[in-house]
C-alpha cells in the first residue's frame, strides 16, 4: 500500500478522521474480502490523483470492531465520507473507477 493511504484503527479513528481538516474516505474493508481487494488499487489511485483534496483511509473491520460497530458497518467494502468529523455519504459495495470518482466529487 502507497504512503497516499492512511491505515487507520479504532484507537486513531478521532484524529485521523473526526479531527480532520477536509474530506476523509474511509474503506471499511477485510483481508478475506474480494471486492475490497479489487478496489483496493483504485483507491491508491485516487488517493495520488487527489492528492490534499481528500484524505483516503482504510479501516480492517475484523481487527477494528469498535468503530464499525459504532458506525453500524454491515457489509463491506463500506466506503463512507467524512467532512467536518461527520458522515456525509455512504456506498456498499465495490465501485467502479468512475463512481468512486463521482463519490468523491459530490463532496468536494
Amino acid at each position: 500500500m502507497s504512503d497516499a493511504i492512511v491505515v487507520i484503527s479504532d484507537a486513531s479513528f478521532d484524529e485521523e478522521v473526526k479531527q480532520a481538516e477536509g474530506p476523509v474516505l474511509v474503506d471499511f474493508w477485510a483481508p478475506w474480502c474480494g471486492p475490497c481487494k479489487m478496489i483496493a488499487p483504485v483507491l491508491e489511485e485516487l488517493a495520488v490523483e487527489y492528492g490534499n483534496q481528500i484524505k483516503i483511509c482504510k479501516m480492517d473491520v475484523d481487527a477494528n470492531k469498535e468503530t464499525s460497530a459504532k458506525l453500524g458497518i454491515r457489509g463491506i467494502p463500506t466506503l463512507t465520507i467524512f467532512k467536518n468529523g461527520n458522515a456525509e455519504s455512504t456506498k456498499v459495495g465495490a465501485l467502479s473507477k468512475v463512481q468512486l470518482k463521482a463519490f468523491i466529487d459530490s463532496v468536494l
